[in-house]
């Protein structure tokens, strides 16, 4: 039985580009690669994921975490950003690089992806997806089920891998094929079409291209910290602020030793700092604009001091 190695990202085309090989006969092993700005829920509960990939029919479900190497082409994407901070089109190519280094590992035939001929202007046009296979050096095991019939024909299916007349021809950014498949399957819950990645959200894009640009390391413990909270970030300095007690509990548990943290006598939100140096009348003051009790406190004449966790 021929075994494909998919990228998952539990949006809808690569769960119907699974599916459309599922029911060719062939075995699904679904990878989910996560790092802090996607998917990064299943490091703490992998239970959706799992009950997904049986509930679809896949014979394995695998996640891991590919933070390190990210962070890497996120400081300098080769071919640049998309519509904020989202390498998109070399974070394709990360992918399918460390895909094609694990189908030995898993005994995969070849790599498939939901990537659809002109969904994404900027990733998945013709000119991207030919660069994307030519740079992950995939060309002849990279299938992509939903566009294949617009697509040159692969080594997996002149092999006789695949059966190429029942792979699709969709193109463009209207979801009308996608979402009739996903009535024919009985999925009653569509994913949005959006993939995750925190990087095209308008404030934590904009913020992480801030940190980019004044030079403030990203490394796993940062980033972690760069999705959560309330951040101030001026020339000198980086701050991130918790704004709820489960934020103050994660801020605490990622800085562990690694970065100091304050709060106020009165009770206040939890402080980090992650880069820089910092008066503590700077710290004082955004501590307290962020406490209602600490301001009161105030108003009455008492005495508020700031406290290092």
């Amino acid at each position: 039985m021929p075994r494909v190695l998919l990228l998952f990202s539990d949006g809808l085309d690569s769960l119907l580009s699974g599916l459309l090989l599922r029911d060719q006969g062939i075995e699904v092993i679904a990878v989910r690669f996560i790092t802090p700005f996607f998917g990064w829920h299943l490091k703490e509960d992998p239970s959706p994921f799992e009950n997904k990939i049986k509930e679809l029919g896949f014979s394995k479900g695998l996640i891991k975490d590919i933070t390190e190497e990210f962070l890497e082409i996120l400081k300098n994407p080769k071919h640049g950003y998309g519509c904020l901070a989202n390498p998109c089109i070399d974070c394709k190519i990360l992918m399918l690089k460390l895909a094609k280094e694990m189908l030995p590992q898993v005994s995969a035939d070849f790599i498939a992806t939901g990537e659809v001929l002109g969904e994404r202007p900027m990733s998945q046009n013709r000119q991207a997806l030919e660069l994307i296979e030519k740079e992950s050096s995939t060309k002849g095991i990279l299938l992509r089920p939903l566009s294949a019939k617009l697509l040159p024909e692969t080594d997996v299916e002149k092999r006789g891998l695949v059966d190429r007349s029942r792979l699709l021809a969709i193109k463009g950014r209207k979801r009308t094929e996608q979402l009739s498949l996903a009535k024919e399957y009985g999925i009653k819950e569509i994913p949005t079409p959006a993939g995750g990645c925190l990087l095209t959200d308008p404030i934590i894009g904009q913020r992480t291209l801030e940190i980019l640009k004044r030079g403030f390391p990203l490394t796993p413990d940062t980033v972690k910290l760069l999705v959560l909270g309330r951040h101030y970030i001026e020339e000198n300095f980086w701050l991130v602020l918790g704004r709820n007690e489960e934020e103050n509990k994660k801020i605490v548990a990622i800085a562990n030793g690694k970065f100091p943290l304050y709060t106020l006598s009165e009770p206040a939100p939890i402080l980090a700092l992650i880069q820089g140096e910092v008066e503590e009348a700077k710290l004082f003051e955004v501590l307290v604009s962020r406490s209602k009790k600490a301001r009161l406190a105030l108003s009455e004449g008492k005495k508020v001091s700031l406290l290092k966790v």
